[in-house]
């Protein structure tokens, strides 16, 4: 028996329409691209973070982990799930809707 995810793409095209694949988190994560997405979205919080202004303690526990300051050095999509609320409440705080659009894309995909 064959896994789906290995044929998630010939499974797809099955009706002999050709078109691409829906993505589907639970099938695999082909198509999803969630690191660059990560990348993307810690961006948009950095640029708030790294502000003296909008920091605050957390956000500077927050930079120092990234850098692996407080043990292993996490991927951005860990730190993301981790700190989904925070996150959240940054975006919404600044009324950043494209950010917030984008952290409802990862949280729907890829966490």
């Amino acid at each position: 028996m064959s896994c789906p995810c290995n044929n998630s793409i010939a499974a797809a095209s099955e009706d002999g329409s050709g078109a691409k694949p829906a993505t589907d988190r639970y099938v695999s994560f082909i198509g999803l691209d969630c690191d660059a997405k990560a990348r993307e979205m810690m961006s948009h919080v950095r640029r708030y973070i790294d502000d003296p202004q909008h920091t605050n303690a957390f956000w500077e526990y927050v930079k120092k982990k990234s850098l692996g300051g407080s043990g292993p050095r996490p991927d951005d999509l860990f730190l993301i799930h981790s700190n989904l609320n925070q996150i959240r409440e940054l975006f919404e705080l600044h009324a950043d809707e494209k950010a917030l659009s984008l952290l409802d894309r990862i949280e729907q995909e890829c966490c």
